[in-house]
């Protein structure tokens, strides 16, 4: 199928042509006519499927009819991120760029002033953040009782983030009668009773295997001491890659710290992480995708936003303990059906992670032994209950002797006092 058998209107599919998009992926080719008819969608679908355009453009096609003008809200994207809600709009108004309606995206960490303004000229289309939606709608900026449409984006990235509630806060505003669009890469229990709260007849769609990860996507494990990661990666940046590559570490001090080590190799490179500024963080995605920034260091959250649909290499510099964070960070790379590879360094505290992992995604990821630091023998080592490292004889070790990212010396005085 091509999008021309999707019956679009000329402007949309004018636009999409000129994007570059001939034939839509599964989750498109199996939302856009459902939606167009203006029933409920549940689309269970990995990251990188194209789901954005699977509500994009029938969203847009749908408000193209009504022809009367005024400033209410029509469509509501709620999304957990700022990043994702910027590419979100990006997207939108470039799939709508020859269509009259009206589209903005506010998010918080920003001064909410030309926000405000833009809101009081009208808007047709609105993606938002849950927390700054709110602080408007709590000021009387934004009303959604004439909402027609409502997305609800990276569900189970909401619950992730803590945002559930919030967004349950959101669905109390909304009327009764509208359409309601929900996508999610993982259906957990409670994001399903979410979704059965709030779809009505929902066509429901699932593209691929709950949690699975895209066949295209080259998948390798480097074991690794934990010590040597930093110069593992190095080598790595040096010898074996030349393309750009988005690094994720568990921490923003992690970020930071394997940032400045890789500037430090000159190799050029940015960290994205919570507590750069929104400025700051726009401007070192600007450069990651125009390629004047070789490598971005990124935590989860921030890199939710990222969308580059030729990135080769995406490298765990440490798994997360959340085994469907393996899933949502590859996403990054293989999008749309290209090729793409995902290098992830085990060292002994990430055994488990690795082991889940695989569990998660039902297979065993190629181990990768021909680099300059494979161990001789990588021990699997305790933690407690709180999930902190254990040394032999169940004492946690002395932090003098850890060199892990993203590693701070305990605040008590005590710590390394002999009894």
């Amino acid at each position: 199928m091509n999008f021309k058998e999707l019956q679009l209107i000329e402007p949309i599919a004018k636009a999409i042509q000129e994007q570059g998009y001939t034939n839509p992926t599964p989750i498109q080719e199996k939302s856009i006519p459902e939606i167009l008819k203006g029933k409920d969608f549940l689309g269970c679908a990995q990251t990188g499927t194209g789901k954005t355009a699977a509500f994009a453009i029938p969203i847009l096609q749908n408000l193209s009819k009504n022809t009367v003008k005024n400033n209410h809200i029509k469509a509501l994207i709620l999304t957990p991120t700022r990043e994702l809600a910027i590419q979100i709009e990006e997207n939108i108004k470039a799939y709508g760029k020859y269509l009259p309606l009206r589209h903005l995206v506010i998010f918080g960490g920003v001064k909410p002033g030309n926000q405000e303004a833009a809101l009081r000229k009208g808007v047709d289309i609105l993606v938002a953040t849950p927390g700054r939606l709110l602080d408007f709608i709590s000021q009387g900026i934004i009303s959604l009782k004439n909402l027609e449409i409502f997305v609800l984006d990276e569900a189970d990235r909401m619950l992730d983030m803590g945002f559930v509630h919030d967004v349950k806060r959101v669905i109390k505003l909304l009327p009764q009668k509208r359409q309601t669009l929900f996508f999610s890469a993982t259906m957990p229990d409670e994001i399903q009773k979410l979704a059965n709260s709030i779809l009505h007849n929902p066509i429901k769609v699932e593209v691929t295997p709950v949690s699975s990860t895209a066949e295209t996507i080259k998948q390798s494990v480097y074991f690794v001491e934990r010590e040597d990661k930093l110069n593992l990666l190095t080598h790595i940046l040096q010898n074996d890659i030349s393309d750009s590559v988005l690094v994720f570490a568990r921490t923003k001090h992690g970020a930071d710290k394997i940032a400045r080590k890789l500037q430090k190799s000159n190799i050029s490179t940015e960290a994205i992480h919570g507590n750069k500024s929104q400025n700051a963080r726009q401007n070192a995605l600007t450069n990651f995708k125009s390629g004047k920034t070789r490598v971005l260091v990124a935590t989860d959250i921030a890199a939710r936003g990222i969308d580059i649909d030729e990135l080769k290499f995406v490298i765990n510099f440490e798994l997360s303990d959340v085994s469907e964070t393996y899933v949502h960070r590859i996403g990054r790379t293989g999008r749309a059906g290209a090729e793409g590879n995902s290098i992830s360094f085990v060292d002994g505290l990430d055994l488990n992670n690795l082991k889940n992992t695989e569990k998660l995604i039902g297979m065993k990821i190629p181990v990768i032994k021909d680099h300059p630091f494979h161990p001789t023998n990588l021990v699997a080592q305790k933690r407690d209950s709180n999930n902190k490292p254990v040394a032999a004889g169940g004492e946690k070790p002395k932090p003098s002797t850890r060199k892990d990212v993203g590693y701070k010396k305990p605040k008590n005085k005590n710590f390394n006092r002999k009894k």
